[in-house]
């Protein structure tokens, strides 16, 4: 009786190919899948998205103007100057100014004359920039006194105004710029009422004022409907104080 054979063990390389074939097979449904959950993916991301209502855009922030009494390099992290929001200077014979010249305001630098008093409104500074101030030269710690009646909009200090004050007007139309101040007058804060003629501050040289020449830097501006103390359109203190 023939003895039986045993079995024949495949060949190894027909094992191998079997393999490779499975596995490509396999990557392929794998792929597809993918493929379909990707586009199943994405039809639901442009559902949402196309459920949502989309929010308004809120606008960017905005830098503040720069100053004309700072460098424009401290513009970025210092509050803007009165005159930021300028439209042109008010004339003398403009009806702002005619309505300050007939109040006869105070001169901010007390005991000083008016005939000495010097126009410089429209003389160069850096930045090429106007003055838009009057300088008055005192000897430092004159008392620097409020042209009128009037509130305290804001103490502020400048890195080029130095230790500087704003006032408001009773009516809030016009603002008064003192700056260059040595120091405040003793108490005096933001949101006080004062009389004409009462000490704000004193004489002195803070911020970009030559140290050998104290003097007040005085500004008068019309404000804006929005009463902001740093912003509005500039009048020469020349023409209103003589």
């Amino acid at each position: 009786m023939p003895t039986p054979s045993a079995p024949r063990r495949p060949d190894f390389k027909y094992l191998a190919a079997s393999g490779l074939l499975g596995f490509v097979l396999g990557a392929f449904v794998v792929a597809s899948l993918g493929n379909l959950s990707g586009l199943r993916a994405k039809r639901i991301a442009v559902t949402a998205i196309t459920a949502t209502p989309l929010a308004p855009l809120a606008e960017p922030a905005k830098l503040p103007p720069a100053t004309a009494i700072d460098e424009p390099p401290n513009a970025v992290v210092e509050v803007p100057s009165p005159t930021s929001g300028r439209t042109g200077v008010i004339p003398p014979n403009a009806p702002e100014a005619m309505d300050l010249t007939a109040r006869r305001l105070t001169i901010p630098v007390s005991g000083f004359p008016a005939d000495k008093l010097v126009r410089s409104y429209h003389e160069a500074r850096s930045g090429q920039r106007e003055h838009e101030a009057i300088d008055i030269l005192a000897p430092r710690n004159t008392p620097v006194v409020a042209v009128e009646d009037g509130t305290i909009a804001k103490l502020f200090n400048s890195k080029a105004g130095g230790i500087t004050l704003y006032q408001f007007d009773p009516g809030n139309q016009y603002s008064y710029y003192y700056a260059h101040l040595e120091r405040y007058a003793d108490g005096i804060k933001e949101g006080d009422r004062v009389r004409r003629g009462q000490i704000l501050g004193y004489v002195g040289t803070s911020g970009n004022a030559p140290k050998e020449t104290p003097h007040l830097h005085f500004a008068v501006y019309r404000l804006t409907a929005d009463k902001h103390w740093w912003e509005g359109t500039p009048i020469d203190p020349y023409d209103i104080l003589r």
